[in-house]
């Protein structure tokens, strides 16, 4: 399993439980870090050394977001040099077109839709974690 942190950016308690469960379901044992908008996963992120031991392996993000939505921080994460190569999947209940547009135009890894039945939101959890924990190689930062 790849070494680091989880991180999900998500505002609503319930998917945030799930996802969390899914992943312990699957067995992912990366250390989970949260985020419940977007100006507190950017601080992680961006605002200097030590808010994060190290970045994470992944961050798992929702569009729709308060304060600063997923797209801006999208946006912001492919600017900075330290994070450009950090995968970012879109984890969103958004089936919007032009969300997903200016997703992949702003560099996101891949765009991953919200099932609304609970069953198989937590299988599409457990594959995305397990692909991202398990299989997927991110460069560390120099």
């Amino acid at each position: 399993m790849a070494e680091g942190a989880i991180l999900i950016v998500e505002d609503d308690d319930n998917d945030l439980v799930l996802i969390r469960r899914s992943l312990h379901k699957a067995r992912i044992t990366n250390p989970i870090v949260t985020a419940r908008d977007g100006v507190d996963a950017l601080e992680l992120l961006l605002d200097g050394p030590g808010l994060l031991p190290q970045l994470p392996i992944v961050i798992l993000l929702d569009v729709k977001l308060p304060r600063v939505d997923g797209l801006e921080v999208l946006q912001r994460v492919r600017q900075d040099k330290r994070t450009l190569a950090l995968p970012v999947v879109m984890l969103t209940s958004s089936d919007e077109q032009e969300d997903l547009l200016r997703s992949y135009r702003l560099g996101v890894n891949s765009y991953v839709r919200k099932p609304i039945d609970f069953v198989l939101f937590q299988e599409m959890v457990a594959q995305v974690g397990l692909y991202w924990a398990l299989i997927n190689r991110i460069p560390r930062a120099e």
